[in-house]
């Protein structure tokens, strides 16, 4: 496969997502980034086998929701629709960058390219998953494959604030990681009447390579990048225990697991309040619930719903006053947002008008514009009860 290995282009029109990012890196106290040492501590999720395919999807959840489209059933039809658009969107690309350049305020064409990517791939899993169709198998593979034997790092570059810090890397990776093992947890596990998709024994321990580069030199280094607790933490503790699953490991699943119950109240108040919709913006708040929210799917697909029950229902309690801001009857209006795709998953776990008012505002739900999360929850996740 062909690489791409300069930063070519000027970074485009600063976006309003990494833009508030930007704005956070200059305001903060910058401190040295220390390796993640939570892997050797003592784990609190009481997991010891894993599911699979067990990152916001299970076997379970896919078999329902496959059959239902398949069937004809209107509502799970129209979120289905979401993956087919997305992937008519975005072509299957054919070369994949050697280096990811982070631009803070903006992006670039191979930050873009990975954030898109990654979802494709994510999209192309869900649609063989439903089809059967083993091109779409093929597709997620090609992908997959191409960041595996051709990623080596991230690096930045300027962008319209002035130099990016190293550490943006760090969460673009926690960004991408799940996302990555989402689809790949599908590709690899997965079966369709009885079949497979044939991912190679070789290929999946290339991927493998590529997880551990992100969680090793990226990902494991959030903690100690900024002195906030925030949207940054969040996504580091669904990207750790994504890749726990990935792995195998509980170390490393808990490593994320444990973190996240211990920083949930200066995530969310106790009165629900989320501490950036409070002091920022209407789109960092929902990037903390989002990250919170497929957390607590794949620990409650692992077996486990401390983190949806955690601090009398932290999570459902900050949706709840992010759906007052869209109705603009908080101190923030946020009235007219997009709204994150993490609500129709919270609304499957927790079903209360509230969060259904939420979720109606905007359902069915594909993926948020900048690409930071994965979506197509209204096909995944829409009414799906208690099934893993």
């Amino acid at each position: 496969m062909k690489t791409m290995t300069h930063f070519t282009a000027l970074p485009r029109l600063a976006r309003l997502g990494l833009a508030a990012i930007a704005l956070l890196s200059s305001c903060q106290k910058k401190t040295a980034a220390a390796p993640d040492t939570n892997e050797t501590k003592t784990a609190d999720s009481t997991i010891t086998t894993f599911r699979h395919p067990g990152v916001v999807v299970s076997a379970a959840s896919l078999d329902l929701v496959a059959s239902q489209a398949n069937a004809g059933d209107a509502t799970r039809t129209a979120g289905y629709n979401k993956v087919v658009d997305y992937m008519n969107q975005y072509p299957v690309p054919t070369s994949f960058p050697a280096v990811v350049y982070a631009v803070a305020g903006a992006g670039s064409p191979t930050e873009d390219q990975i954030r898109r990517d990654c979802i494709l791939a994510y999209a192309c899993a869900l649609r063989w998953a439903k089809t059967g169709n083993a091109t779409y198998a093929g597709q997620a593979k090609q992908i997959l494959n191409g960041y595996a034997y051709n990623f080596q790092r991230y690096s930045t570059a300027d962008g319209p604030n002035g130099p990016t810090e190293f550490r943006q890397t760090y969460l673009e990776a926690s960004w991408v990681a799940p996302t990555f093992v989402a689809a790949a947890e599908i590709i690899r596990y997965y079966q369709v009447n009885g079949a497979g998709a044939g991912w190679s024994s070789t290929d999946v321990a290339k991927f493998s390579d590529f997880l551990n580069n992100l969680k090793n030199n990226y990902v494991n280094n959030v903690p100690g990048a900024i002195s906030d607790i925030n949207n940054w933490q969040a996504s580091y503790c669904y990207a750790k225990m994504a890749l726990g699953v990935w792995f195998n490991s509980t170390a490393v699943y808990d490593s994320g697991y444990d973190y996240l119950l211990q920083i949930m109240p200066q995530l969310v108040y106790s009165d629900g309040a989320i501490k950036e919709l409070r002091d920022r913006d209407c789109v960092h708040p929902q990037y903390t619930l989002t990250a919170m929210t497929y957390a607590a799917e794949t620990a409650r697909i692992q077996g486990n719903t401390a983190l949806y029950e955690a601090n009398t229902q932290l999570i459902k309690n900050g949706w709840n006053k992010f759906e007052d801001a869209e109705a603009g009857s908080y101190t923030r209006n946020c009235s007219g947002s997009q709204i994150f795709p993490g609500i129709e998953t919270a609304y499957n776990y927790y079903g209360t008008a509230k969060l259904a008012s939420l979720r109606d505002r905007q359902d069915p739900y594909g993926v948020s514009g900048d690409k930071t999360f994965l979506g197509f929850t209204s096909f995944t996740h829409r009414s799906i009860g208690t099934v893993r």
